[in-house]
C-alpha cells in the first residue's frame, strides 16, 4: 500500500515539475524583469551540466544612470530595432552574463545560454568567442547576420516554445 502511494505521489510531482529547458528559460524571464531598458527587456542564463553559471539582463553598466532616467538616444533618433547598437548606453543581457562569469572566474566554455530573445550580432560574436556551444532563445530579433554567423560557427541553435516539456 505504501509503495503504491509513493509511486502515485511521484507521478503527480513529475507532471508539475518543469523540464530543464522550461526551468532555465523561466530563470531568464525572471532576470529580464531587472532590465532598465526602455525599448526591450531581455534576460539570459548560462548553464553547464545542469548548473547555472551566470545570468544577466540588459541595462546600463554598474554605477551608471539607468536608461529609464537618462533617456534613450536610439529612441530619440528613432533608430530601428537591431541597428546602431553603439548608440546604446546599456549592455545586453548576454554581454552581462558573459561579463559576470568572467568577473567571478567562472569558465563558460561548452555551456548553454538561454536568452529571452535571439541575440544581436555583437552578442553572437561574444558568445562564439566565449565558447558557448548551444543557444536556446524564445523571442525573435531582427538580425540576419547573427543567424548566419551562428550557423557558420556551428553553434547549436534552438527556438524555445512554451509547450516544450
Amino acid at each position: 500500500m505504501i509503495e503504491i502511494m509513493i509511486k502515485d505521489r511521484d507521478k503527480g510531482l513529475s507532471n508539475m515539475r518543469p523540464s530543464w529547458d522550461q526551468y532555465y528559460m523561466e530563470m531568464a524571464e525572471v532576470a529580464k524583469k531587472r532590465s532598465t531598458c526602455k525599448r526591450r527587456q531581455v534576460g539570459a542564463v548560462i548553464v553547464k551540466n545542469q548548473r547555472i553559471l551566470a545570468s544577466g539582463y540588459n541595462g546600463a553598466p554598474s554605477g551608471i544612470t539607468h536608461c529609464e532616467e537618462a533617456g534613450c538616444l536610439r529612441e530619440e533618433l528613432k533608430v530601428p530595432s537591431g541597428e546602431r547598437h553603439e548608440l546604446c548606453r546599456g549592455l545586453h543581457a548576454e554581454q552581462n552574463a558573459i561579463i559576470q562569469a568572467a568577473l567571478h572566474g567562472v569558465g563558460i566554455k561548452d555551456s548553454i545560454i538561454y536568452v529571452t530573445h535571439m541575440p544581436c550580432i555583437i552578442c553572437t560574436k561574444m558568445m562564439i568567442n566565449a565558447g558557448i556551444k548551444k543557444l536556446i532563445y524564445k523571442g525573435d530579433y531582427p538580425d540576419r547576420l547573427s543567424e548566419q554567423m551562428l550557423q557558420e560557427a556551428g553553434m547549436i541553435v534552438e527556438k524555445y516554445t512554451e509547450d516544450e516539456k
